[in-house]
C-alpha cells in the first residue's frame, strides 16, 4: 500500500506539473473516497492543496465527518453553504417550467439531486481557478464502470487518481493513511436527498461490484443489474457525440 500511496502521490506532481498548475483541489463530502483523496493531495502538494466543503440544506460545521478529515490530514479547507444558491436557481427553474404546464412532478426529486452536484462542481471549479489548481475527481472503479455519478457534476474532474481501485482497495488505502475511521465505517452516500444512500440506488451492494469486476463469480441477477448499469451509463463514459463530418462539396 506504502508503494501504491507513493505512486499515485508522485502521478498526481506530474499531472499538475504537466498542466503547468500550482496544486489541486478537492470537494470534500465527509465520505471514504475523497476522505483518500484530500490525504492523497496533502501529500503531493503540502502548500498548495485544499478541500472545500458545500452543503445543501445544511450548515458547514453539520457536516462533521468532512470537517474532521480536513482537519486531521490538516489539509486547508473552505467552507462554502450552497442552500441558498440551489434554492434559488431550482425555485427559478421549476417557475419557468410550471409556467409553461410542463413541470413532471416525478422528474423533480432526480432533477434537484444532478443540480446539487453540478452547482457544486461548478463551485469546486471557481475556486480552484483562483488558485490556478487542477480538481482532483473522487470516483472509484464500481462507480465508473456502473456509471453511478452525476454526469457535468461529481463526474466532472481534471484528473480522477481512484478510477482503477475497488471500493475495498479505496477503504484499505484509507486505513493506510489514517483516515477517520467514522468516515471508513459510514454508509457510501452522495447525499443526493435525506437518507439516500449509494448501495439503495445501485441495488447491489459494492462488495458484489467488486467482486464482479475481480472477475469473480456473483449471482445472476446481480450480474444483470451491474451489465445493465453500465451499458445504461456508456454515455457518461464517453466524450460527447459529434456527428460524422460532412462531406465537402467539389
Amino acid at each position: 500500500m506504502k508503494e501504491y500511496v507513493d505512486y499515485l502521490t508522485e502521478w498526481l506532481q506530474s499531472k499538475i506539473k504537466d498542466a503547468n498548475a500550482k496544486g489541486a483541489a478537492v470537494g470534500v463530502s465527509g465520505g471514504l473516497d475523497s476522505a483518500v483523496v484530500v490525504n492523497l493531495i496533502k501529500r503531493a502538494f503540502p502548500d498548495n492543496s485544499l478541500g472545500v466543503i458545500m452543503p445543501v440544506g445544511q450548515e458547514v460545521e453539520d457536516q462533521k465527518e468532512a470537517v474532521e478529515t480536513v482537519k486531521k490530514a490538516n489539509l486547508f479547507y473552505l467552507g462554502i453553504n450552497l442552500t441558498d444558491s440551489y434554492e434559488k436557481l431550482f425555485k427559478d427553474i421549476k417557475e419557468n417550467i410550471e409556467s409553461h404546464g410542463e413541470w413532471v412532478e416525478d422528474n423533480e426529486q432526480l432533477g434537484g439531486a444532478n443540480l446539487k452536484a453540478r452547482l457544486r462542481m461548478s463551485t469546486l471549479y471557481a475556486v480552484a481557478a483562483n488558485y490556478n489548481y487542477l480538481v482532483i475527481g473522487t470516483g472509484n472503479a464500481p462507480e465508473t464502470y456502473t456509471g453511478y455519478f452525476t454526469k457535468f457534476g461529481d463526474g466532472a474532474a481534471d484528473i480522477e487518481p481512484l478510477s482503477h481501485l475497488t471500493k475495498q482497495q479505496v477503504r484499505e488505502m484509507a486505513r493506510y493513511l489514517e483516515v477517520p475511521e467514522s468516515v471508513i465505517e459510514r454508509p457510501p452516500s452522495a447525499e443526493l436527498w435525506e437518507g439516500q444512500t449509494d448501495e439503495d440506488e445501485l441495488g447491489v451492494s459494492y462488495d458484489t461490484i467488486d467482486a464482479y469486476l475481480r472477475g469473480e463469480t456473483i449471482d445472476e441477477k446481480d450480474k444483470q443489474i451491474i451489465e445493465g448499469l453500465h451499458e445504461k451509463s456508456k454515455h457518461k463514459r464517453l466524450m460527447p457525440a459529434v456527428p460524422p463530418e460532412a462531406p465537402q462539396g467539389e
